[in-house]
């Protein structure tokens, strides 16, 4: 299993269309033999008018102005499946498709309304909810264990546990949120939260284009970061995993990191014996596009799962590197209604089909975004009374539980 941060990668965080060539990514776009698997792979290749493969064509022939002027790329939801697949190992989601994106957005005549009250909240108030940062420790409370806050008690700690925006809001996160404290509890992990001091850690806003947004969330996190001690950071968030893997290091980010569910897998020996709730469930994973198709961690999750004492483990048709995303990437949790007015169908829903086929009573989950949108798809299809949609990390809590 893997149990440390991927392998370190060229940097990309100065790259720009301008500068594009002169960068070893950038040159690395030039190798493209259009064979159109990157149109192929993606959820939402079919109704893109410029999937990566034309774009990059676009760019050969130095036509790139008129993807700008294209919302084709808003139906780009991040998943990595294009980049995973491409036989150049061309770094599609990471590199180029970004820089488009920006420009698409400046172009926009009109911004989706869900997404722009998104982007609107998450610049002023540091989270997409728009809700106060006095609130983002409030579940805290209700935790059931102890959860130091360093604002309030700044002394050195081993485990920096960034919660993120979902599950410091979202009633189905502060779900999660106490289900985690729980477990770093009774593993005798030392770790505290940044509570109200916490800001949106920004991936989602930069891979759909929004830069800006992105510099100063990063520049705030980087700043609230150097006023305490701590060995490593462990976030709950896939999207802030790959933020801080990825782009932070740029400004000077040093710290290991890792996110809950490989985090969890490395103490399984430890974990193992607390389990001893016998949970008579059929599960399936869905695997996350940022944990799986980006960062390779495919059996850690599952490891965790069959640990459970009554799980029995089935597999969707489509899993790890072929894993249908949630939709939520990229901005696309706040363009359902841009994509409904498109008739698009949604990820969610067709994931979820998935999911009721394999005969599953419950629908594991790593990423904070996939519970809010696997229970509302199970609601619209109807679905709702045949499985429930729980992130691993509850799954594990209640297995604990006597």
């Amino acid at each position: 299993m893997n149990q440390a941060a991927p392998a370190v990668v060229t940097p990309t965080y100065d790259v720009t269309l301008e500068n594009l060539f002169e960068h070893p990514e950038g040159r690395r776009v030039l190798t493209c033999i259009q064979c159109g698997m990157c149109a192929g792979t993606c959820p939402y290749g079919e109704v893109m008018d410029y999937p990566p493969r034309r774009i990059i064509n676009m760019l050969r022939a130095g036509e790139l102005e008129k993807v700008f002027r294209s919302d084709s790329l808003l139906s780009c939801v991040a998943c990595y499946a294009c980049m995973a697949k491409c036989p150049r190992g061309i770094r599609l989601t990471e590199v180029l498709l970004p820089l488009v994106k920006e420009q698409v957005f400046i172009n926009l005549p009109e911004t989706p309304a869900e997404l722009q009250k998104a982007l609107e909240n998450t610049l002023r108030y540091g989270n997409p909810f728009g809700e106060s940062s006095r609130k983002r420790a409030a579940w805290v409370k209700t935790a059931g264990v102890p959860i130091r806050i360093l604002s309030e008690d700044p002394r050195p700690v081993d485990v920096l546990w960034f919660v993120e925006c979902q599950n410091s809001y979202h009633p189905r996160g502060q779900d999660v949120s106490r289900a985690t404290a729980r477990l770093f509890h009774a593993l005798g992990i030392d770790f505290a939260i940044l509570g109200n001091e916490e800001k949106c850690a920004g991936e989602c806003a930069r891979l759909l284009g929004e830069t800006g947004l992105f510099d100063t969330l990063m520049d705030y996190n980087m700043a609230v970061f150097a006023k305490y001690k701590f060995n490593r950071i462990v976030t709950s968030g896939v999207h802030a995993y790959d933020a801080f893997i990825y782009q932070y290091p740029e400004r000077g980010f040093r710290y290991p990191v890792e996110q809950t569910t490989p985090f969890l897998a490395r103490y399984l020996d430890k974990l193992r014996p607390m389990l001893t709730r016998k949970l008579p469930y059929v599960v399936t994973y869905h695997d996350s596009c940022c944990l799986g198709r980006h960062n390779g961690f495919y059996e850690e999750p599952r490891a965790l799962l069959k640990a459970i004492p009554g799980v029995r483990l089935v597999e969707m048709v489509h899993n790890r590197v072929n894993s249908i995303c949630c939709g939520g990437g990229g901005g696309g949790m706040w363009l359902d209604t841009y994509y409904k007015a498109k008739g698009h169908e949604r990820l969610s829903e067709r994931r979820v089909k998935e999911a009721i086929a394999t005969g599953a009573d419950v629908l594991a989950v790593s990423c904070p975004y996939e519970i809010s949108r696997f229970e509302d798809a199970l609601k619209v299809l109807g679905y709702d009374q045949k499985m429930v949609v729980r992130d691993v990390v509850e799954l594990l809590a209640e297995a604990m539980e006597a």
